[in-house]
């Protein structure tokens, strides 16, 4: 699944389309497609792992889930789930949800909650994670209404940087614990948006899908945590367990 850094990506590399004439859309998204024919593009944002396409009086959402991608210039060989024709260039999105929002996003989404975005308020984010108290951090780490573009793999890395145990109960963490948690949700995003245009993330993975660490070999540990059963990545002994 596609986490907030990547979509800030694909957001600067479709901007050249900002401004342009949709000159057709097609693809089999419940969507009204003839709505779109003809229609500016006013502006691309994101939202954690929200895509959106904005013009004048709508906007189309995009949300890749597990397995959705895009393509730029030319498509693949199978159906998109929507595809944008301008006079000299095209766009496609294959295997994702495809929503058209007519309200203003701004009555839709809590932008300070975005952790790549310019509005991200981790004040506002230590609040909300303290009043979950009796939860695990890895599964609140993953709540997008609080750590919005967070995906699995920013939670295993986060953590290892912080020290923190996974299955650690939040009403269990020390608060300045929490604050480094919470600040490096927002640096790692940072630093994977860097790695990942470079082609190199996988490079720089501490314990995301790893079996040691590089630096002295310990061993990395592979559980199912939370109460949503998502991977967690760590090492035992230098990642504290507060419960």
């Amino acid at each position: 699944m596609p986490e907030g850094p990547s979509i800030v990506i694909l957001k600067e590399k479709i901007s050249y389309l900002k401004h342009k004439i949709v000159l057709e859309a097609s693809g089999y998204a419940d969507v009204d497609m003839d709505a779109i024919h003809h229609k500016k593009i006013m502006n691309f944002k994101s939202w954690g792992k929200h895509f959106f396409i904005c013009f004048n009086d709508f906007t189309i959402r995009i949300h890749f889930g597990l397995f959705g991608s895009y393509q730029l210039h030319k498509p693949k060989k199978v159906n998109p789930k929507i595809a944008l024709h301008f006079n000299d260039d095209d766009v496609y999105f294959y295997v994702c949800t495809v929503r058209r929002i007519d309200q203003p996003l701004d009555e839709v989404y809590d932008w300070e909650a975005d952790v790549m975005g310019d509005q991200w308020n981790p004040s506002k984010a230590l609040q909300k994670v303290k009043s979950l108290g009796p939860k695990k951090i890895c599964d609140v780490l993953l709540d997008q209404n609080i750590f919005a573009g967070v995906g699995n793999i920013i939670k295993n890395e986060v953590l290892y940087r912080s020290r923190v145990h996974p299955e650690s109960i939040i009403e269990k963490i020390p608060e300045e614990k929490l604050k480094k948690i919470i600040k490096e949700c927002r640096v790692y995003s940072f630093d994977f948006f860097r790695w990942k245009k470079d082609n190199e993330l996988s490079k720089h993975f501490e314990v995301y899908e790893q079996k040691e660490l590089k630096s002295n070999g310990e061993e990395v540990v592979r559980k199912e945590t939370g109460a949503t059963k998502r991977i967690s990545y760590f090492i035992e002994k230098a990642q504290k367990l507060y419960v």
